[in-house]
This record gives structure tokens, sequence and C-alpha cells, in this order.
């Protein structure tokens, strides 16, 4: 990266404890991205870790440290109202109590208070997961009318923080473009995790298969359209795993019985290891928003490490992922019996659905790994110690 941002860190660990804190007020205290990754690969270097997140559960969580990452949570908000006054000024005040040294938020609704935090004379860093402007034109909640001066709004706040923290994490090329090149990096959402020896692929059960937050937008009508246009002869199932996007959603989904459908609400990372080492297919069906059209989805890379092929959203950007490994099938996301007709392809020929996975696998392994983004993120931390 050039410029003067990282200066001479040479591996990025610290010469003495650096506190750091990662903030989030939309995640949960073990988040794949922030628990997993960073907060352990920072612990792994040297760091003393703090998170600061809303409780996993409304009735309560335990904060004991976790992998030598300590868990500071506050309550999760119960509406979106709530979330954005209440819970947005619990975090700040966990996180000003800490008094760390490198405060790293996740949720660009944190941004006034990383703007605090500099006004305390904390190094801040932003971490991007998707593109803001882009992404409000999705939300249902705001009026169509207002989305773009929205965005625009929301995209200029984002400007004034750029210009005000230490750093700025991207977890994209594309959304990094939309930062100062001297203080930003990329660190893309690769899987963490050695895959354990599954169930041999011809002998799984048909267990098609979705992880990650479940929303209609990403999908999840679709997939259960779907599910159901497969023949019963295949006896195919469809498990769902991740949070709900909305309490609404849930209480519709878990109200009513669906057959060959298993909805799993969120999953530890060893269930949905467990998940994946006997699961038949991978579904990444993302709706053809603005902001996921360039998205990397963390979902396809898990599905590639652990070896199962994929039925994916044809855009133009993940066809290409696709295409290159030959990792798995494309299809219209919005088409139900488009994605039947994969799903039924791919279980009735398991010699070329074991291939794709095979051939997933050593990509992933060869290409689509944490190791090379955990350096880059250390160097950055290192920069910011030193």
């Amino acid at each position: 990266m050039e410029g003067s941002f990282l200066g001479n860190s040479g591996n990025g660990n610290p010469k003495r404890p650096v506190k750091v804190v990662q903030l989030t007020s939309i995640h949960g205290p073990l988040d794949v991205r922030i628990f997993h990754k960073h907060s352990k690969s920072l612990v792994q270097a040297g760091y003393e870790v703090v998170i600061v997140a809303p409780k996993l559960s409304l009735t309560g969580d335990a904060e004991e440290p976790r992998s030598g990452v300590t868990i500071r949570t506050v309550p999760r908000a119960t509406s979106r109202l709530q979330r954005l006054g209440q819970t947005i000024w619990d975090v700040y005040r966990l996180a000003i109590a800490e008094d760390a040294d490198i405060y790293h938020f996740h949720d660009p609704e944190l941004i006034p208070i990383g703007l605090l935090l500099k006004l305390h004379g904390k190094r801040v860093i932003y971490d991007v997961h998707e593109n803001l402007p882009l992404q409000v034109l999705t939300k249902p909640w705001i009026s169509p009318l207002y989305r773009r001066a929205i965005g625009a709004s929301a995209g200029r706040l984002e400007c004034v923080g750029a210009a005000c923290f230490d750093g700025i994490i991207a977890a994209t090329q594309e959304i990094a473009d939309r930062f100062p090149r001297r203080k930003t990096i990329t660190v893309q959402n690769f899987p963490d995790f050695a895959m354990k020896e599954g169930v041999p692929y011809r002998k799984r059960e048909p267990l098609v298969l979705y992880i990650g937050a479940i929303s209609r937008i990403r999908g999840i009508r679709e997939m259960i359209a779907a599910i159901q246009r497969v023949p019963a002869c295949f006896g195919a199932r469809l498990a769902i795993a991740g949070p709900f996007d909305s309490p609404a959603l849930e209480s519709e989904l878990r109200g009513v019985s669906i057959p060959s459908v298993d909805v799993l609400g969120f999953q530890t990372q060893l269930s949905v290891a467990e998940l994946l080492s006997r699961a038949r297919i991978g579904l990444v069906l993302l709706h053809p928003t603005p902001s996921y059209l360039n998205a990397q989805p963390m979902k396809l890379f898990e599905y590639m490490r652990a070896g199962i092929p994929s039925i994916v959203s044809d855009f133009p950007s993940w066809r290409r992922i696709v295409e290159d490994t030959g990792c798995g099938l494309l299809v219209n996301p919005l088409d139900p019996e488009a994605i039947a007709v994969a799903i039924r392809q791919l279980l009735e020929n398991p010699t070329d659905a074991e291939e794709m996975g095979k051939r997933g696998r050593e990509a992933s392994i060869a290409r689509f790994n944490w190791g090379s983004e955990r350096d880059k993120l250390l160097e950055l931390y290192g920069a910011l110690a030193a």
C-alpha cells in the first residue's frame, strides 16, 4: 500500500500490550468477522482485546472471556428506533469506560461515536462492511421518496469520518475505492476455520443449506419456494441457519410448519461447521440490489472451503468467481423454478456435484483464505500501535 500510513511497523506485534476495543451496535459479540477473525487474530498477536456489542438475546449472555477476548454487552434493542438511540449510547458509555488505545467500530451508525472518541484523543478505525449509500437504497423501512437523499447524506457523513479517523478497513476493493487510499486497506471476509472431515459426499443426505442473515432480499422466500418445487422422490430438505433480519419475519417463518424446511435460527461456528460437513448443496441467492451486485458473500467462500457445490446469484462479479473456479451453478435468484432445476441437477449428478465441491475447496485453500487478510490487519494495527 502506498503512502506513509503503515510506516515501518514490522510484523504488527506491539512492544507492549495495546488495548483494543471492537464496537458494534448491530452484530452479536461472537460475530464471525469481529470475534473469530479480527479479535482472535489480534489476541494471538499480543493485543488486549475487548468487544462491546449487544447481547445475543433479550434474556442476556455471559460475559466471561472467550479465546482471550473480553466481552462487554449492552441490552439488545427491541426496535430500530431504540437501537439508533439507546443502544448506540450504551455502546459509547462502555467503550469510553474501557479507556483503550485503539477503537475499531463496525457499523456506520457508530460514526458519531467514532468522532466523539477522536475528540478524546483516541485512535479510531472504521470497518466498512458494505457500500452505505447503495445499501440505503434497499432499506424497506425508508420511504422510496427519501432514500436517495438519505443515502447521499450518509455518504457525506462517511467522508467526514474518513477525514478524521486513523484507518479505514474495507471488506471489498469496491468499497475501498470510496475512501482515501493512504489510510484505507482491504480486509476481505474469507473463511478462517479448518473443516473437519465430514460424511463422504456420496453418502450425505440430500441437505440443501443456507447460512447467513435471514431476510427477504437475501432470497429466503425464493429458497423456500424452490425446495417445494423439487420432486419428493429426491427427499431434499432445506436447512436455514442464521439470525433473522427482523422480528416480524422470524415470527412469520416460525409460526408455521413449512414442508421440507428446517428454520434453525442463529448457530454457533461449531454448529455451522457441522452443518457444512453433511450438506450436499449451498445456496447464495441474494437479490440483485445495488449493494449486493459487487459484494463478496462470505457464505460462498464457506461453502467452497467445506467442499460443497453452490447455487449462486448470477451477478457479473460472482460469475467470475464461480466460472473461474468451477465451484457451482449460476441462476436468476428471483426465479424459484430455476433454483429448483439447479438443485435437482446437482442431486441427480452427484459425481459432477462432488467435483465442483472439490474445485471450490482447492480454490479456497489457495486463494480465498484468511491468512493473507490477517497479515494486512496486523500491519495496520502495528502502524497505529507504533
